[in-house]
């Protein structure tokens, strides 16, 4: 009894130990990006509220014609929900495998960090949205 005891009782530290070296599976499913409106890549869309979504561009091209090509890159992350959820299922692992789960947990979050996109925006004189071109991460759009 007291053997099974000991065995227990290292299993638990050495759990407790993967776990704070690895980090925590759970705070990083919650830290993970935002899921982004991208409604607003949709044509007529002025471009003060696209930038209040995605944020600043990383390229502006002023176009002979008097319009702006704009180059946007952000991280399309996961809705507040699918975070929760994943937080949820990594605590539940955590407890019930005294903390080992991590070992498994927190690389994946690490993987699973969302998807990069990078979009091209054509905007007309007034500035609204005129024609969007996915350049990486398509699927998300």
């Amino acid at each position: 009894m007291k053997k099974k005891l000991l065995s227990t009782f290292s299993i638990i530290i050495m759990g407790t130990t993967l776990n704070l070296m690895t980090g925590c599976a759970v705070k990083s499913a919650m830290d993970q990006p935002t899921k982004k409106d991208v409604s607003v890549f949709e044509r007529g869309t002025p471009r003060y509220e696209l930038i209040g979504e995605i944020g600043e561009p990383v390229d502006i091209k002023k176009n002979e014609d008097g319009t702006t090509t704009e180059t946007y890159s952000f991280i399309q992350g996961y809705s507040k929900g699918v975070k929760g959820a994943r937080a949820f299922g990594h605590a539940i692992l955590d407890v019930s495998t005294a903390g080992l789960w991590e070992i498994i947990g927190s690389p994946t979050e690490a993987i699973a960090s969302g998807t990069k996109v990078v979009v091209r925006v054509k905007y007309d004189k007034s500035k609204l949205v005129d024609k969007v071109t996915a350049i990486k991460g398509q699927e998300e759009l």
